[in-house]
């Protein structure tokens, strides 16, 4: 699995090939972006960044559907609607508490 800044680099070097396929200077695509040169040089570089300026960058290059398409919907399952009668979930349930296990081993009895 990749880490955070491993897929920051990716995603920067990703940016910067498909600007330069496209044929547009870093200027030129910050300026439509509505962000600054070395913004955008620190996004290309996969330096940290806000998810804002990728977005603005994307929705320049285009991307903006992919980016929607890669992410699933996360529609409730029918049988959940069924169960919750029909209404959506706010929030997640916090994951049921485990029974604690024994510490006991052989040989801890006091009848020994």
């Amino acid at each position: 699995m990749a880490t955070s800044r491993q897929i920051e680099r990716e995603i920067g070097q990703r940016l910067a090939r498909l600007r330069l396929a496209r044929n547009v200077t870093q200027a030129k695509l910050a300026e439509s972006a509505g962000i600054g040169v070395r913004t955008l040089r620190r996004l290309e570089a996969g330096q940290p960044s806000t998810l804002d300026t990728f977005l603005r960058v994307a929705a320049v290059l285009g991307l903006d559907d992919a980016i929607l398409s890669a992410l699933p919907e996360g529609d409730i399952r029918p049988i959940e609607r069924v169960s919750q009668k029909g209404s959506e979930r706010k929030r997640a349930s916090p994951a049921a508490e485990r029974p604690k296990e024994s510490t006991w081993q052989w040989g801890d009895d006091a009848d020994d």
